[in-house]
């Protein structure tokens, strides 16, 4: 007698506990466009246009930031604009040397941190500069524009000769005295002394004939000034008032035989 089948055996692939359900594979696959309606379509877009429209202000407001942060740091904190040269031009009586030394600008300082008005200020600070003007000429250039003052007298000291300008501002020494500049002697030359200001509207005040004679002006005190003129003659000025004047009517004096001229009164002259 043959054995049957073994107990709690499954008879195939088909049979008992063993059996298997089927596998289900998943895949995705994109929607065509006309899977989508229209009005979702729509609605979608102009939602990402509303989200670019927002973000397009602080993402052109952050690129401005970034460069310039990248440029003031550029001009600011590296040398790539920093001065390598200081050019000056007007100036005759101070070398470019003398208005360099004067600016003390640093090689290779950024040129965009120089104070220009400090600078100007210390090149004014020398005695033949009456006026200065200091701007940057980029990438790496100082440029320095000198007026200089012009001399319109001189007084005499010992040997030499203090050279002084419109204003009395004792600016020059010289060794010998210019042949064209008038000379005028006062005890303290200077733009604040009375009897400076007192020559210069002296001089100011005189004709071409009377500024042809002149050899010099005195001033001993603001009430006596006196003009002299070739041949040892004198003009008495007095004060510096009504200069026009006594420069007219002295003028008109010249050829008279006379040592002396009194034009301190001009309405009444006197001379001998």
């Amino acid at each position: 007698m043959s054995p049957g089948p073994a107990r709690g055996r499954t008879s195939g692939a088909d049979g008992g506990a063993g059996r298997r359900g089927p596998v289900r594979r998943w895949q995705l696959v994109r929607a065509g466009s006309d899977a989508v309606p229209a009005s979702t379509r729509r609605f979608m877009a102009r939602a990402r246009r509303r989200r670019m429209r927002a973000a397009l202000p602080w993402a052109v407001a952050a690129g401005v930031l970034a460069l310039a942060g990248l440029v003031a740091w550029t001009l600011l904190g590296t040398g790539l604009f920093g001065v390598r040269e200081v050019r000056v031009e007007g100036a005759d009586l101070v070398t470019p040397v003398e208005v360099r030394d004067a600016a003390e600008v640093p090689d290779d300082v950024p040129l965009a941190t120089v104070d220009l008005a400090d600078v100007a200020r210390r090149i004014g600070a020398l005695p033949a500069v009456e006026r200065v003007t200091v701007s940057r000429d980029w990438p790496d250039a100082l440029v320095v524009r000198v007026t200089e003052r012009t001399g319109v007298a001189v007084v005499p000291r010992g040997e030499e000769f203090l050279v002084v300008d419109g204003a009395g501002v004792v600016f020059r020494t010289l060794p010998r005295r210019p042949a064209e500049l008038p000379l005028v002697r006062v005890a303290d030359p200077g733009p604040d002394d009375p009897g400076t200001r007192a020559a210069l509207d002296v001089l100011a005040a005189l004709t071409p004939q009377l500024r042809a004679e002149l050899v010099d002006v005195t001033v001993e005190g603001l009430a006596r000034i006196n003009l002299r003129l070739r041949d040892d003659r004198t003009v008495v000025w007095g004060d510096a008032t009504r200069g026009p004047d006594k420069a007219r009517v002295a003028t008109a004096l010249l050829g008279r035989k006379a040592d002396t001229i009194d034009v301190s009164a001009p309405d009444v002259v006197t001379f001998r």
